[in-house]
């Protein structure tokens, strides 16, 4: 069976004695788009930290479900709103850096570095260097640099974040298509909850802190063009449930 599913039971994490999420189950499936949203300090990256094995949680287990696509280098790959790009490499350096020492030759290594230049519209800044790139081209090759090795799950920690409204709402677009393309299965944590209704084809939100799972959403394109509203309601009553405790408090 082609393509990996998370499975996530019991997940549990403090920082020094505070509940940051508590009692996450979670199935995060095979080949689809997972939205991650939540109030600010839920969670979501740290979530997204287990998920990906950075981060030990507390208590709970996270499994890994099915299998690699040929041609996969990495199951688990990140791509973080810091572009972390190396400026003394050009576009094509920074994104083959991920198959140096993969096993790959240097023919193939080649073809996979011309081929997510191509799909990322940066075949023609292949000799670029970092700092003659703009905010979004330097995400781009981000992005490359994930896709190369062809990943099997994709974990994506806010990031559009770090860029200007205009230039992050042109990428939606060209997210779109290159995580449809990639067939990764993808977790994607935002704050943005339009980012959230046009890429998602599942939403899973979380409630404040400790994070929990309050709700998930499954989308369809009937459901899209409101679901941006329908979350900020979920995540509202969450914060003014908080707001009536503390006042009782």
């Amino acid at each position: 069976m082609k393509g990996v599913s998370l499975r996530l039971v019991g997940v549990c994490h403090d920082y020094g004695g505070l509940r940051v999420l508590d009692d996450v189950s979670l199935e995060v499936p095979a080949g689809r788009v997972t939205m991650v949203v939540g109030p600010s300090g839920c969670g979501k990256s740290t979530l997204l930290g287990i998920m990906g094995g950075l981060i030990r949680p507390g208590s709970g287990r996270v499994m890994q479900e099915g299998g690699m696509a040929e041609g996969c280098l990495n199951a688990l790959t990140y791509v973080f709103q810091d572009f972390a790009l190396l400026p003394w490499r050009s576009v094509a350096g920074n994104v083959g850096l991920a198959l140096e020492g993969a096993g790959v030759s240097r023919a193939e290594q080649g073809r996979r570095v011309a081929e997510v230049l191509e799909v990322t519209g940066l075949s023609a800044f292949a000799g670029a260097w970092p700092r003659q790139l703009s905010g979004g081209m330097r995400q781009r090759v981000g992005i490359a640099r994930a896709l190369v090795v062809r990943p099997a799950v994709l974990l994506m920690d806010e990031p559009l974040s770090a860029l200007d409204a205009q230039t992050r709402d042109l990428l939606l677009e060209v997210f779109a298509g290159l995580i449809a393309r990639s067939g990764a299965t993808v977790v994607y944590v935002t704050h943005n909850l339009e980012e959230a209704a046009r890429l998602g084809d599942r939403v899973v939100v979380l409630s404040r802190r400790p994070g929990r799972v309050r709700a998930v959403i499954e989308v369809d394109e009937a459901r899209r063009g409101g679901l941006a509203g329908e979350l900020w309601r979920l995540i509202r009553e969450d914060a003014a449930a908080a707001e009536r405790e503390l006042a009782c408090g």
